[in-house]
């Protein structure tokens, strides 16, 4: 594994990170509300076009906090090339990584996973793999319609929204492509991510709801951490 590989991997997800902030800002709205048009700490509005959405750094100059998604951008990224290696297939995954550290901070503020989003993570990562991985199209679908079936009837019973079984099939279909090893990964860590959690707060009487996307996009990165380069 190259050194060199490894570190402008980590720069291109730290520098693509540094410009999610405001988009997560922006996007962490109610189902069918506009995007936000300023800032929810000061209310100062954001500029109009362009440059109100792109924006390197904070979401407004009143706040901080892009430090973590900087520095998870990096993580993802590095996670992602020590993995998969100098191989075709890393382009697409650290493309497709962006839209997948937008959805969790979305989801983190509002508990929504917006669909052009969840859309954009499919296309970036599955239509590179389909053409370098045809022999494995069969296994991906089989995986997406499996996890489909059973997030759909957890769905119907109370327990996910219609977004986490959006992207759970997604992500699915991504990591089918990765064999059926990284699949169950992709499956079973994310509820061994939000158990704990969900059992402290039902300990401690600080019953919320849990965003489970991050919960979902964490277990898919586990799941392809089983590839070898």
């Amino acid at each position: 594994m190259s050194a060199l590989l490894v570190i402008m991997a980590a720069a291109f997800g730290a520098a693509s990170a540094a410009f999610l902030p405001r988009l997560a800002h922006r996007l962490a709205v109610g189902f069918a509300e506009p995007a936000r048009p300023g800032c929810a700490d000061c209310a100062r509005p954001f500029p109009e076009g362009f440059a109100g959405w792109v924006r390197a750094g904070a979401a407004c100059s009143c706040s901080g906090g892009y430090a973590v998604p900087v520095l998870g951008g990096a993580a993802v990224a590095t996670i992602l090339t020590t993995t998969v290696g100098a191989s075709p297939e890393l382009p697409g995954y650290l493309l497709a990584a962006v839209p997948g550290l937008l959805l969790a901070m979305i989801d983190r503020r509002c508990l929504r996973l917006p669909d052009p989003l969840v859309g954009a993570l499919a296309v970036l990562a599955t239509v590179p793999l389909a053409i370098l991985r045809p022999e494995r199209i069969g296994v991906a679908v089989v995986a997406a319609v499996a996890v489909l079936t059973t997030y759909t009837i957890l769905a119907f019973l109370g327990g996910l929204g219609l977004g986490d079984v959006k992207l759970a099939a997604v992500l699915a279909l991504i990591l089918g492509f990765a064999g059926w090893p990284a699949v169950v990964v992709g499956v079973l860590a994310p509820h061994l991510i939000n158990g704990p959690i969900a059992v402290f707060l039902l300990i401690s009487g600080r019953r919320r709801p849990i965003a489970f996307g991050p919960a979902l996009l964490a277990g898919a990165l586990a799941g392809l951490a089983l590839q070898q380069p």
